[in-house]
């Protein structure tokens, strides 16, 4: 047998003996499960982040066991079970690929997108954005909306326009800040930056949430390393002027 199902029916046999034999696995639910699950994945992210590869085998592991555990409680109670799963999934990549699986021909990157958007709606979804999960937080849905435009064709035509919008968009909230707006207003215009910026770093081929995150990071690093040489100093956080504040954390930026 492939070392690879019979990893994964070993896997499927133990969560036979789990669901049967353990009562904290026993008593789980869909609805238990779901936000064990969405801790999973952001453990899952934090690894690639990282770039920790020991530690996303880990995750993907952890991953595993929740689509296992799903399914067999599919499998007990909704008259599915994982090979329905993985079946539904094989049908759908080879109908979604028809380059591959069939006749057509594509010539880049952007025509299979393009594809994959038409044989969705073609399929019966309603709309090109009905597949983004409303659950989604604000950043990654903002680019996952993006993303789907595109694949119908509707995107701007280069880097320069977006910018532009960006620049529009920030003169419209400054307006609205200076003519002190209703809060809502201001919040309006915000999002819309937000979102056009978001649109600019998709055109220069960044993920605006990895660079977020390493933002993030450095301010982190920065900010302790001026807790901890104000310390030494024998200064107090939250007893410093700015002045002070910013002596450390402009040493923190050279290092």
């Amino acid at each position: 047998m492939d070392k690879r199902l019979e990893a994964f029916q070993r896997l499927l046999c133990i969560m036979d003996d789990l669901r049967e034999k353990c009562p904290w696995d026993r008593k789980q639910t869909m609805q238990s499960l779901r936000h064990l699950t969405v801790e999973e994945t952001y453990e899952l992210v934090d690894a690639i982040h990282d770039e920790d590869y020991l530690e996303v085998k880990k995750e993907l592991g952890d991953l595993f066991l929740h689509l296992v555990f799903y399914s067999k409680i599919g499998s007990e109670s909704y008259g599915w079970d994982v090979s329905d799963v993985l079946n539904g999934i094989c049908e759908k990549l080879i109908h979604r690929h028809p380059h591959i699986y069939g006749d057509t021909v594509v010539k880049d990157e952007k025509e299979v997108l393009e594809n994959w958007e038409k044989l969705k709606l073609k399929e019966g979804n309603k709309s090109v954005l009905g597949g983004v999960p409303r659950s989604l937080p604000a950043m990654i849905k903002a680019i996952r909306i993006q993303d789907k435009a595109r694949g119908v064709g509707f995107d701007w035509d280069t880097k320069e326009q977006v910018y532009e919008k960006v620049e529009e968009e920030l003169k419209e909230l400054s307006e609205e800040v200076g003519n002190n707006s209703p809060k809502e207003k201001v919040e309006d215009e915000l999002g819309d930056v937000l979102f056009s910026v978001i649109n600019y770093a998709r055109f220069l081929g960044i993920n605006p949430e990895d660079a977020l995150e390493k933002t993030n990071k450095k301010f982190i690093k920065r900010f302790q390393f001026l807790e901890t040489e104000s310390a030494k100093d024998g200064k107090r956080m939250g007893e410093m002027s700015l002045a002070e504040m910013d002596h450390y954390w402009n040493k923190a930026k050279t290092i």
